[in-house]
């Protein structure tokens, strides 16, 4: 009897063990914390998941994209960068990664990082017509200009924004001064936004710049516009991101690439944590829906994590194990 309570003892230590060594595998990890709002609930998220869910111990660091994928790239820190637009990195990224230095994981926005020109969906439903930026240049009376309504109105991007030079250059390609349209600067992203709540407010037509995600799409229904041509990124690069481009020509916007990356450290020592990183993903309609729940209701970026997990239980218990999920219910 006594051999057998040894043995029972002796392998409950050996289990305990072989846990403590499963968390201690994840051990410490440093996520970078965005300054913009997508990135810093991501972060949260995977703050939240991590520690309930693997035994991870988190800290969460002020980020930046050029910032913290250069003190990846040289210093190995931080462990993970949830949301890198990794088209500003493309190429010093590439070449980490077949260094071994750093490791992508997940494409965390599944469909991209999208930018482009946009109209609300309440136009778009009473217009099936207008599919393309060209359909929409033919109805000039439904997007009337807020200081002359014998004008129609394109809205810019906020200056000083290098989407601004694309716009602009389009605006051109597409002859628009002669199609009854004029430039109209919101100031700032700020009042770039004002105008599409007014446009909602009033049920007016709106056509301007707009990128996702973000809290104002999930907050005010909009459809982005093909420009009927594919993406020229040789076009692109040479002449439609430049200011004052000379003979610029119709072109699309590049879909952004988002996608996780981490460190090759971090990804070789963090056994099944890495595995959720490598899986994780959402959509933009569903991060836009959390950005509007986040501005609405004044929330952090640990509260909108914390919404996210108690109320879409649809999207991210399939990035996890029944029993990861369990532990992270728990904790909410």
């Amino acid at each position: 009897m006594k051999k057998l309570i040894a043995s029972a003892l002796l392998a409950a230590g050996l289990l305990g063990g072989l846990v403590g060594s499963a968390n201690a595998t994840c051990g410490s990890v440093s996520i970078a914390e965005m300054n913009w709002a997508s990135a810093g609930v991501a972060a949260n998220v995977d703050k939240i998941i991590l520690e309930n869910g693997y035994g991870c111990s988190v800290d969460l660091v002020t980020g930046d994209t050029l910032p913290t994928f250069t003190s990846m790239d040289e210093k190995g820190q931080p462990d993970v960068a949830p949301e890198l637009w990794i088209n500003a990195v493309r190429t010093p990224l590439d070449k980490a990664v077949s260094e071994g230095r750093l490791v992508i994981a997940a494409p965390l926005l599944s469909d991209g990082g999208q930018d482009g020109w946009w109209i609300p969906k309440f136009i778009a439903d009473a217009h099936p017509d207008i599919k393309t930026v060209q359909d929409a240049l033919k109805h000039p009376e439904l997007f009337p200009a807020p200081d002359d309504r014998s004008k129609a109105a394109i809205y810019d991007c906020p200056p000083g924004w290098q989407c601004q030079s694309s716009l602009e250059n389009l605006y051109r390609a597409l002859d628009m001064e002669k199609k009854g349209f004029k430039l109209v600067d919101t100031g700032s992203a700020a009042g770039l936004d004002g105008t599409i709540a007014n446009a909602f407010e009033h049920k007016t037509g709106w056509l301007g710049y707009y990128w996702s995600p973000t809290a104002i799409l999930g907050k005010y229904e909009m459809v982005r516009l093909s420009f009927g041509v594919p993406h020229d990124k040789a076009e692109w690069d040479a002449c439609t991101s430049v200011t004052n481009c000379a003979n610029p020509k119709v072109n699309s916007y590049p879909v952004s690439e988002v996608y996780t990356v981490v460190t090759k450290s971090f990804a070789d020592k963090a056994g099944v944590a890495i595995d959720y990183l490598k899986t994780r993903k959402w959509t933009n309609d569903t991060v836009n829906s959390i950005l509007a729940w986040q501005t609405d209701n004044q929330g952090t970026n640990e509260d909108t994590a914390r919404q996210f997990l108690k109320t879409r239980e649809d999207v991210w218990t399939k990035w996890v194990s029944p029993d990861v999920a369990a532990k992270v219910k728990a904790a909410l």
